[in-house]
């Protein structure tokens, strides 16, 4: 099979550890942009990038590229591929945009004359037209447009990957699967110490903990793929990639652990590690973080995502003050890591954090923080244990 180049996209902050994902999968000529990590690979390797990978939220195959100034040249562009290739008058198309350009600015326009191109040229070739399906297209068509640079590329993975499959039962403003997945490998988690969510909410980030500790691919439990109604689907060639990767699961030795103080949360986070097929692993309880203490011998990984000002209303100063005063009188040899939007709130936990990676949750600007507990200190200060 021939090796095309694909590009992922992904969440700001998030690009090398994906391009260290794809670099261990197997991908070539792997090269690093803003949102974005392009590679090389054939289709198989396409298969199992949308399998495998934890901080994708799209793989991308470009089909095309060309130059246009104006909404004309944009026509021409896209009506001189050869949709014959990729559809036909029965299927359904869906186009998307994403646009960095003063010719190009309102992607509804761009998507129209995309639209248009295509139909048109089925039209002229037989008098039948393929039709758009917002909802479940047969074909992803994606155009991105950078000053007067388009590609046009075809969504391989079509609903976004961090539509897991896992998640039925959510929470007020649950956390997104790839950011969780993010989150956990910058906070260095390998499944190699017991792990800690005290606020676990739906669930989210200890069932993206279990499938990295037991090297579970991340998109196992997807009902489906966009190249999977692709005119090239390999059935047989998708079912080898997935086997192939299921050997390579591991065993894991230690516990994954999730508290919440809400039962509603706690049920739903059942619900969640059981349709992941995780819960053999991991144990939920319903329990306030702020009465508990660390359960566990040795070295404690802890990462979560406490509410925030926009989640819920709470007294910010008080609350970020407690997980402060928890986790330095409660949780020795541990290293806790979470993520706020509410950069104000930091200054009230008490602790001067060992590190702050700056991330998006949404649309709002974040920081992942860590800080280091040492053995038996009440004072906060940083443990000598090496990551």
């Amino acid at each position: 099979m021939e090796n095309y180049k694909m590009t992922a996209k992904t969440f700001f902050g998030f690009e090398e550890i994906l391009a260290r994902e794809l670099q261990i999968l197997g991908a070539q000529q792997v090269e690093i942009g803003t949102r974005v990590v392009s590679f090389k690979g054939d289709k198989g390797f396409m298969y199992k990038a949308n399998l495998a990978l934890r901080t994708a939220l799209k793989i991308l195959k470009p089909i095309k590229t060309f130059k246009a100034h104006n909404d004309k040249a944009l026509y021409e562009g896209i009506r001189a591929i050869d949709w014959s290739d990729y559809l036909t008058e029965h299927n359904t198309f869906l186009v998307e945009t994403t646009l960095h350009s003063e010719n190009f600015n309102h992607s509804q326009f761009v998507a129209l004359k995309t639209k248009d191109a295509i139909v048109d040229q089925f039209r002229d070739l037989n008098g039948k037209r393929p039709s758009i399906d917002k909802d479940f297209p047969d074909l992803q068509i994606h155009v991105h447009i950078d000053r007067d640079n388009v590609t046009v590329s075809l969504d391989s993975s079509g609903a976004s990957l961090h539509h897991r499959g896992y998640r039925t039962a959510t929470n007020i403003a649950p956390i997104n699967e790839v950011l969780a997945a993010g989150m956990l490998i910058l906070a260095g988690w390998e499944g190699k110490s017991h792990f800690l969510d005290p606020m676990c909410g739906s669930g989210t980030i200890l069932a993206e903990a279990a499938m990295i500790a037991c090297n579970v691919p991340a998109n196992i439990n997807r009902k489906e793929f966009g190249f999977e109604k692709w005119k090239d689907w390999d059935a047989e060639l998708f079912d080898n990639i997935l086997e192939s990767l299921l050997k390579k699961t591991r065993e894991f030795h230690y516990t994954i652990t999730g508290y919440d103080k809400a039962p509603s949360a706690v049920a739903k986070a059942k619900d969640n590690v059981k349709n992941a097929n995780l819960d053999e692993y991991i144990t939920i309880t319903n329990e306030n973080f702020f009465d508990s203490k660390k359960e566990t011998e040795g070295p404690l990984h802890m990462v979560f995502n406490p509410p925030y000002g926009e989640r819920l209303d709470i007294d910010m100063e008080r609350f970020y003050r407690e997980i402060g005063d928890t986790l330095k009188q409660n949780y020795p040899n541990t290293n806790a890591w979470f993520i706020t939007a509410n950069l104000e709130a930091l200054k009230f936990v008490g602790l001067k954090p060992s590190r702050k990676i700056k991330l998006f949750n949404g649309k709002l600007e974040a920081r992942l923080v860590k800080y280091e507990m040492y053995e038996g200190s009440k004072k906060g200060k940083y443990m000598n244990t090496e990551e």
